[in-house]
């Protein structure tokens, strides 16, 4: 990892915009003796999303129906305001917009109304079994989530895009029930890749657990620690002694740091990621994974 000045961790706490430092954390192998027996917790990752349409409901029932409680979405936000279940920011790669809207390149969300988002196919792209599956809003995909008895990691994506969708998803969550002791307690993580993001749901709602998107530093973990509860990294990024970094220091809530790694969809690597002692494993291939962890 590159050494941070002072001055650069000062600045993380500081009002301003955080960059996401840059990693240059060493895949290594863990030591004989550091392996972390405890199997860390499968996220599917946008759903089950290597069989079914990513972050569809068909999506999470898949995930529920192979045995997983824990998934994984992106939200942004619509034209008129209506928050949505999508994780790139134009509808082209995962629903047929192109086709039903030609003449309205490059196809953001935040270009369409929610009305018409709904007319989507985002289903077919991936198979004609899902054909007709649609874009979900944030309310229609937390009712399934607690229909399913499921627990989510949610991600704002891209919020500098849309002022204000911390503010505005919180109020989502807490009326559908989701900011309740017990779903507080064990059943949501709200994380994203910018850091003022979290930082304004740590503020917003101090007794969410929040995660950062990112490898920072070992030097500038603990200014993360003010305010996420996880640092969230990529798997290609991370070393046993990163983790260890990581679970070293307590988080705004008093409890050791956490790490859910993205996005290991192969054996090797989940029992790599495992070995490190990772607390969480988000993948395409949850099945594959869970496989992987037992066998190990």
């Amino acid at each position: 990892m590159y050494a941070r000045a002072a001055a650069t961790t000062a600045a993380l706490l500081g009002a301003g915009a955080l960059v996401l430092p840059t990693a240059t954390a060493s895949a290594q192998t863990p030591a004989p003796g550091t392996v972390k027996h405890d199997q860390p917790l499968v996220v599917a990752h946008r759903g089950a999303s290597a069989y079914a349409p990513e972050n569809t409901i068909a999506a999470i029932d898949k995930a529920r129906d192979m045995g997983f409680r824990w998934v994984e979405n992106d939200v942004q936000r619509t034209k008129d305001g209506e928050l949505v279940i999508m994780h790139d920011d134009t509808l082209k790669r995962t629903t047929n917009v192109e086709e039903l809207y030609p003449d309205r390149a490059p196809w953001k969300v935040k270009d369409f109304t929610a009305a018409e988002i709904a007319k989507l196919d985002a289903g077919s792209w991936f198979s004609k079994k899902y054909a007709g599956q649609r874009v979900p809003t944030l309310k229609q995909y937390m009712r399934r989530v607690s229909h399913n008895h499921q627990k989510l990691v949610f991600e704002f994506k891209k919020p500098e895009l849309y002022p204000g969708i911390e503010k505005q998803g919180l109020r989502i969550l807490r009326n559908e029930g989701w900011l309740d002791k017990h779903h507080v307690k064990s059943k949501l993580v709200i994380q994203s890749f910018s850091a003022d993001s979290v930082k304004t749901v740590h503020k917003l709602r101090p007794d969410v657990k929040t995660g950062f998107l990112g490898t920072p530093s070992v030097a500038d973990l603990p200014a993360y620690a003010r305010f996420a509860d996880q640092i969230n990294s990529t798997h290609t990024s991370i070393s046993a002694a990163y983790v260890s970094a990581i679970h070293a220091l307590k988080g705004p809530h008093g409890k050791p740091l956490e790490i859910f790694t993205w996005t290991v969809n192969d054996a090797p690597n989940a029992k790599r990621a495992a070995g490190f002692g990772v607390d969480g494993i988000i993948t395409n291939t949850p099945d594959v994974v869970r496989k992987a962890l037992r066998d190990g």
